[in-house]
């Protein structure tokens, strides 16, 4: 097997003398999606912080690529290790400032053309100019979807990326979601609290319980399918 192209080696974050991810070791192999499951409070979210450091660690680190990704600047390493939130979190204005803020935090302009195709790719054709006041909770996330597809990542964390959405769209958005990921051969990892998501998406699991790894292996045999 190839040496993986994330892993965590201790991984332990506290806050105010608690302790919110202890210790966690997991390895991650390039265009795998891994699910990350457990109760409210078990440290799920807080550890996909911790991957692209929008938390820092107390101890332990992460490895991408086999080198520690403390060496590479933050905005580096966020564009290698995307995200998508429950909730999209769009900049005022309209579709296509979205789609451009993050290329261009590093010089680069993303032309309309990208612009519509990266639209074109999660199902919005048309939508460049629309303000992002007006769209959907769908419409949202698939330009958040959009939005980190356009700094290239290597690695897209999901929290709980549909759980606000209706049944419909949820649906919807999962399928998308995962299908550029196959697509595009992105590694995934994703935080949900959907016992059916995690065995329609992911390879392998994680069980998180009071901050710890306590199961992690194939996705049906973790998850008693």
């Amino acid at each position: 097997m190839p040496p993986p192209l994330l892993k965590t080696v201790d991984l332990t974050r506290q806050v105010g003398g608690v302790t919110i991810v202890d210790h966690v070791s997991l390895e991650v192999q390039e265009g795998e999606v891994l699910a990350v499951t457990g109760p409210s409070g078990a440290g799920k979210s807080s550890l996909l912080r911790l991957l692209n450091r929008l938390d820092e660690p107390t101890s332990g680190t992460v490895l991408l690529e086999g080198k520690d990704y403390r060496s590479l600047p933050p905005r580096r390493l966020r564009r290698l290790v995307g995200m998508m939130m429950q909730s999209p979190h769009l900049f005022p204005g309209t579709v296509a400032d979205n789609l451009k803020f993050g290329p261009a935090q590093v010089g680069k302009t993303l032309e309309r053309d990208q612009v519509r195709h990266l639209l074109e790719g999660v199902g919005l054709p048309g939508f460049e100019d629309r303000d992002v006041a007006t769209l959907s909770g769908g419409e949202a996330q698939r330009v958040a979807l959009a939005r980190a597809l356009a700094n290239e990542p290597r690695i897209l964390l999901l929290d709980e990326p549909t759980s606000a959405l209706d049944t419909r769209s949820m649906e919807e958005v999962e399928a998308l979601v995962f299908a550029v990921a196959r697509n595009r051969g992105l590694t995934c990892i994703i935080v949900t609290h959907n016992i059916d998501q995690a065995m329609r998406v992911a390879h392998r699991a994680v069980v998180m319980e009071a901050g710890r790894a306590v199961k992690h292996g194939p996705v049906r045999e973790v998850l008693h399918a």
